[in-house]
């Protein structure tokens, strides 16, 4: 069905709204996308082909209704790169464990993930010394790094709130178990006052999660 002039497009208009939401990004989510979400399950594979065109990979979980894409792995050989890279600083490394590690308990709980600014800052609070710069300054880059997330969508504002945000279940797809333990043990004993050169989760797609 051709949707408009010259149009050459095999697609049927909701698989391509879909396709676009992930391009788009961070993420097509159920909740937010109740419409675009089933279109995402029916279409799946024509959705993939094309993104694969691109380079790209669809990265979905039905269970938590999340999916977005992120670069193919496409080891030696050269491929254009479409997707934005944002450098992650190590204050927000720290922050993205914290929402993860906040989204773990949460779910054990059978709850929402929900996070305030305030237990943002007191959390991070005990890296202060860490980066080497005054209180205000400090404060001054959490926000920064609260900002960057809600840009991603990894904090999602709620309604009728201020500085309360839900965490977005993409998150659980951008770290492992593994690599939870691992970052929690270094920024436990960074804590700690040692000099552990912090993990490397440089940088993150900006249209992941992602990234």
């Amino acid at each position: 069905m051709f949707l408009f002039g010259g149009d050459t497009g095999e697609l049927p208009m909701e698989t391509r709204r879909a396709l676009v939401q992930l391009l788009a990004g961070p993420s097509l989510d159920g909740r937010r996308h109740p419409k675009l979400w089933p279109v995402l399950v029916r279409d799946e594979a024509p959705i993939r082909r094309r993104l694969n065109e691109l380079f790209l990979d669809l990265v979905i979980d039905p269970d938590l209704q999340v999916a977005f894409t992120r670069q193919a792995d496409a080891g030696d050989l050269e491929t254009p790169v479409l997707l934005r890279r944002s450098q992650l600083t190590f204050l927000d490394s720290i922050l993205l464990l914290h929402l993860r590690q906040s989204l773990t308990i949460a779910d054990a709980r059978g709850e929402r993930a929900v996070i305030s600014v305030d237990e943002i800052l007191e959390h991070m609070s005990v890296y202060e010394r860490s980066v080497n710069t005054d209180r205000a300054g400090f404060t001054k880059r959490i926000n920064a790094s609260i900002e960057k997330f809600k840009k991603n969508n990894i904090l999602q504002k709620i309604r009728a709130s201020e500085d309360r945000f839900e965490i977005s279940p993409t998150l659980k797809l951008l770290f492992s178990a593994e690599e939870i333990t691992a970052l929690t043990k270094i920024y436990e004993r960074m804590a700690a006052g040692e000099a552990v050169a912090p993990a490397s989760r440089a940088d993150a797609d900006d249209d992941e999660a992602n990234e």
